[in-house]
């Protein structure tokens, strides 16, 4: 377990780290390294979610625990909502 002051300073570390794998994702599609921005936004979106796990107290090192916790406490929650996008048929 750490401590406020640290767990603070990871939350940004997180949250920093998150924009930057963004950045490069974006970078990565412009030049058409598609499997490579898939990849980056993978992670973009692990680092974010690491970082509201740690504000919400909730530490772990696994990529599915830290989804079933989001899914529990904000999906099942109804706090956030799935959005599929239309099937090329639906357009």
């Amino acid at each position: 377990m750490i401590n406020d002051q640290d767990r603070e300073l990871l939350i940004d570390y997180r949250l920093n780290q998150a924009t930057d794998t963004i950045e490069l994702a974006l970078f990565l599609t412009s030049a058409d390294k598609l499997s490579a921005a898939v990849n980056r936004i993978y992670y973009g979106m692990y680092y974010a979610l690491t970082a509201l796990s740690l504000k919400h107290r909730f530490e772990t090192s696994k990529h599915g625990q830290l989804i079933g916790w989001f899914n529990k406490e904000f999906v099942s929650a109804g706090a956030v909502s799935w959005y599929e996008l239309p099937c090329d048929e639906d357009v």
